[in-house]
């Protein structure tokens, strides 16, 4: 009898430590009733948090209330994650993990002086222009970034489109930017690759060129005219000017390389 309440008093002892608590909160995207029960709730060890599987749009003000004073790492996989309001609770925060949701370019972070790492892997950023400014104003400690997945992250094995030097040129532009990056996506930043970046990066951004830019019209725009090659003033009929008759001169073409072979009877 004594033997088994020790051991159960140890095991409270580690339950201490790693506790798991289950939460079944309201979905952050408006809708009544509780979470989809795809995963256990918000796990806890030491300092690091998990909510991973849950199909939330957003983080669930429960998870900062009851953890953002404490936790330096937190992962946020395999939600449906459109807005990171409520990050700013997590004042510790080093590491976010963020794979696998609906991010797209219109995300806003908070400011996050201590994150060191961030995960963002599988969602929706096509702008790496206008990422990378929020990142360097709003994480200015970040060194590693992983973006694999993402539009804005050139694949050749996923775009017919893309090659090694499309993803290289991104490469030089991301590190250009985010200057104290020492880990992008799979492969460490190379001392060589920094400076190269230093020096060419500026110019490695992709620009897309609007329609409007163009010179095209817009289809939607009803007001735009009708683009006609003539010119606007033409004569009237009847004032044509023009003659006819039997040229003198033949030519045959002796002295060009580019109708030599062809024949009286192909004209």
């Amino acid at each position: 009898m004594i033997a088994k309440q020790l051991h159960v008093k140890s095991r409270q002892k580690v339950n201490k430590k790693f506790c798991v608590r289950v939460l079944y909160c309201s979905r952050m995207d408006g809708g009544e009733g509780t979470d989809n029960g795809q995963g256990m709730g918000p796990i806890l060890e030491g300092s690091q948090l998990a909510y991973i599987e849950h199909g939330c749009a957003s983080i669930p003000q429960e998870l900062g209330q009851w953890y953002g004073s404490k936790v330096t790492r937190l992962d946020l996989s395999f939600n449906c994650i459109r807005s990171l309001e409520g990050l700013d609770r997590f004042t510790l925060l080093e590491e976010l993990v963020l794979d696998n949701n609906d991010i797209d370019d219109s995300i806003q972070f908070p400011q996050m002086p201590k994150l060191h790492t961030l995960q963002i892997n599988k969602n929706k950023i096509s702008n790496i222009d206008s990422f990378t400014d929020k990142l360097k104003a709003n994480c200015p400690s970040l060194t590693y970034l992983s973006m694999l997945g993402n539009q804005a992250c050139p694949n050749e094995l996923l775009s017919l489109d893309k090659d090694e030097e499309d993803y290289q040129r991104y490469r030089y532009y991301v590190i250009f930017k985010l200057e104290k990056l020492r880990f992008l996506d799979s492969r460490p930043v190379k001392e060589s690759e920094r400076n190269e970046a230093k020096r060419v990066g500026s110019y490695m951004r992709v620009v897309k060129a609007d329609e409007t830019d163009m010179g095209v019209p817009n289809s939607s725009d009803t007001s735009a005219e009708k683009y006609n090659p003539l010119p606007e003033d033409t004569k009237d009929g009847g004032q044509h000017q023009g003659t006819f008759g039997r040229c003198r001169y033949v030519y045959y073409g002796r002295h060009s390389e580019g109708n030599r072979f062809i024949r009286n009877s192909d004209l």
